[in-house]
């Protein structure tokens, strides 16, 4: 009698799976549609997506490549048109590329520069804490005080492993205006950061020992 009951139950249940399968035909073939446009779509982007990157880096390595031999054409023009791709590695890349071989005379354009890569480009958070970085040690040299803490309390309010190099960047700033006071606050920032970098812990020891000493 039980075996007579769960044949039932079972032939029951193909029953209506069967109808449900028919009466539901045109949606399931539209979700087993979209399922497979959207697969398609998802591999087909990764793939554009790899060779643009591809094409990118041959690029890059072309331009670096004729600056090294003497062939300086449009080489400007070109790694700001890199930049504009906002692609996570080369982009970087060319806007370092510029500012090692003081390519760009124009601080704002520079710094527009910076603001595509922090701002508009998806980037690692270490890889964009080491462009702000960078922002705030090229704008160093001509900035106020409160404008460079400005550009560097991203990093500084943080756990960055670029946190050590933001506070030593803003104590040798205050150092170099002999404001020494200020210096010290940040040279002891350094040493009660947890991820400080060793290096630039034992530079600021040393400062604070030798030339901060009260």
């Amino acid at each position: 009698m039980d075996e007579e009951i769960t044949i039932i139950d079972s032939s029951t249940r193909n029953e209506k799976i069967k109808n449900f399968v028919i009466n539901n035909k045109k949606n399931i073939i539209i979700i087993f549609l979209i399922i497979f446009i959207t697969l398609i779509s998802y591999f087909s982007f990764n793939e554009i997506k790899e060779r643009n990157k591809v094409k990118l880096g041959d690029q890059f390595n072309t331009i670096t490549l004729n600056f090294e031999t003497g062939s300086n054409k449009n080489i400007t023009k070109k790694l700001i048109n890199i930049i504009d791709k906002r692609n996570s590695t080369y982009s970087p890349l060319a806007l370092y590329f510029l500012i090692d071989n003081d390519l760009i005379k124009d601080k704002d354009k520079t710094n527009q520069l910076f603001d595509i890569l922090i701002e508009k480009t998806e980037l690692e958070t270490e890889i964009k804490n080491l462009i702000i970085y960078k922002k705030g040690l090229f704008n160093s040299d001509f900035v106020d005080e409160n404008e460079l803490i400005r550009l560097l309390n991203p990093i500084i309010n943080s756990e960055s492993i670029w946190k050590s190099h933001a506070l030593y960047l803003v104590a040798e700033y205050f150092y170099s205006k002999n404001e020494k006071k200020k210096a010290k606050e940040f040279f002891n920032q350094i040493l009660l950061t947890t991820n400080a970098n060793k290096e630039i812990v034992l530079e600021s020891e040393k400062r604070l020992k030798r030339d901060l000493r009260e």
